[in-house]
């Protein structure tokens, strides 16, 4: 059922509307965003403290999602975003939740739970004050456009997207935030229609878009350096520089994380300032946490983790609001294997009901365990399967099986004695090896200097070779 808002505004409304130029490609965020079907049976999750961190589309789009793989939450967590949803024009939204919300409370047979009945007073009127405003900023751009009034056409895009974003139509918020780039008159109008296309295109998970957009913005010199002013406006741009600056860290992470770059991702995460971090519209502080730290330990090794994790005096206030994953990278340092991986799979429910991470939950868990066994091993010529089990509480055909993995991978040079279940380091002639690095090397130095000699004598004699193209042009 398409209501009175989604007949009067589509996107070729707009277009006929708002013809302009540049044409922006987009994804369609149904496209995109198919989940797994999984069901999440136990999770420790606050929903309410939850839910109060993020605001809008984000925090409905959360909130659903963990109703769709949550049986035990889906009626609180649509309870809560039918509230919500009634703070914007989203109208079909609403229909969807209450729809679900009446399907959730039909399985539950708690006499304390009612029937609740679509409010379609307030849809028709939301529908109607929606278009009221559209056709109203729709016909200010126009005289805008009329007075040629750059600032003002600018300005008129950006409200105009931010009414489609309000609506939840994300398409022609993108659009509309894209437009304003050609009225941008100094740097600044250049990062905010940067941030409001980098927040529509993760909402809609266009995560290339998402990239060029943060490229684009980390390009602007201003966002890094202060014009002359005031002491007090220079203070004050520099905050205002560096909460863009967080935005963009945390918009980058989320994205190389969704393209499996988990390394980069824990990069960003890591570079996000603590203090400076306020982007409710996506993400969270405690997001930031479970991200890079996750990242983290799966890709970095352990001079990495102490350096860049553990002793990070910006990334500590992070991992305060996890204590549970702090206490996973402090194990992990510290060789308690057993201890580190029992505690991630506590928190495994809990990882499965967030959007943007429950696809790389079991990537990630797999990559820890395998960089565990690696860093296990390291230190020894010669290891004990048996012992070597019991420090992963794991069976000594299950570790056999995972160490012959990581060895066919190349992650671990050793061999097998299946029948004394022995780990042997393979043995590496060092020497040996150094010597035919340091050989590589002064070949490959070889022969840089002698193309470098070569195109000094050429330059010196001025010799140029022409081709026959050039010499039949000459004649």
């Amino acid at each position: 059922i398409r209501n009175y808002y989604k007949q009067n505004i589509q996107c070729d409304t707009l277009k006929s509307k708002m013809s302009e130029p540049m044409q922006v490609d987009f994804v369609d965020n149904e496209s995109i965003n198919r989940d797994e079907s999984f069901v999440v049976e136990n999770p420790s999750l606050d929903l309410d403290s939850y839910a109060s961190c993020y605001v809008g589309l984000a925090k409905l789009q959360r909130l659903i999602f963990i109703a769709k793989h949550c049986p035990s939450y889906a009626v609180d967590s649509l309870r809560t975003a039918a509230s919500t949803v009634k703070t914007t024009h989203y109208t079909d939204m609403y229909r969807d939740i209450m729809l679900k919300l009446n399907e959730a409370m039909s399985h539950d047979h708690s006499d304390s739970r009612k029937h609740f009945e679509l409010d379609g007073q307030w849809v028709e009127t939301t529908n109607k004050k929606a278009q009221i405003k559209f056709d109203k900023l729709d016909q200010d751009l126009k005289t805008y456009k009329n007075n040629s009034i750059k600032e003002s056409i600018r300005r008129g895009h950006d409200d105009l997207g931010d009414h489609c974003l309000d609506c939840g139509d994300l398409s022609n918020a993108l659009k509309s935030y894209s437009r304003a780039r050609d009225y941008s008159t100094c740097a600044q109008h250049t990062i905010n229609m940067c941030l409001n296309v980098i927040k529509v295109s993760i909402l809609m998970q266009n995560w290339a878009h998402v990239q060029t957009f943060v490229r684009k913005a980390e390009a602007i010199p201003e966002l890094f350096e202060c014009p002359a002013a005031t002491n007090a406006n220079i203070e004050k741009q520099k905050k205002a520089n560096a909460v863009v600056i967080a935005k963009l860290k945390a918009a980058l992470g989320l994205a190389e994380l969704s393209q499996k770059q988990y390394k980069n991702a824990a990069c960003s995460f890591l570079s996000v300032s603590f203090d400076h971090l306020d982007f409710s519209e996506i993400i969270s502080a405690q997001d930031v946490a479970i991200y890079g730290g996750l990242c983290a330990l799966a890709t970095f090794d352990r001079e990495e983790l102490h350096k860049r994790v553990l002793s990070s005096s910006s990334f500590k206030q992070f991992l305060e609001l996890q204590p549970q994953l702090r206490e996973v990278l402090l194990k992990f340092y510290s060789s308690k294997y057993a201890t580190c991986l029992d505690l991630l799979d506590k928190m495994r429910d809990n990882l499965m009901l967030d959007i943007y991470l429950y696809q790389h939950v079991n990537k990630l868990y797999t990559q820890i365990r395998n960089r565990a066994l690696v860093q296990y091993f390291n230190p020894y010529v010669v290891a004990d399967l048996h012992k070597m089990a019991a420090s992963f509480n794991t069976s000594v055909e299950s570790l056999e099986d995972e160490l012959t993995q990581l060895i066919l991978d190349g992650q671990i040079m050793a061999r097998i004695d299946s029948s004394k279940k022995i780990l042997y380091a393979r043995d590496v002639d060092h020497r040996r090896s150094t010597y035919d690095k340091v050989i590589l090397c002064g070949k490959e130095y070889e022969k840089r200097t002698k193309a470098l000699i070569l195109r000094t004598v050429v330059l010196q004699h001025q010799i140029q070779v022409k081709s026959a193209r050039d010499d039949d042009a000459a004649r």
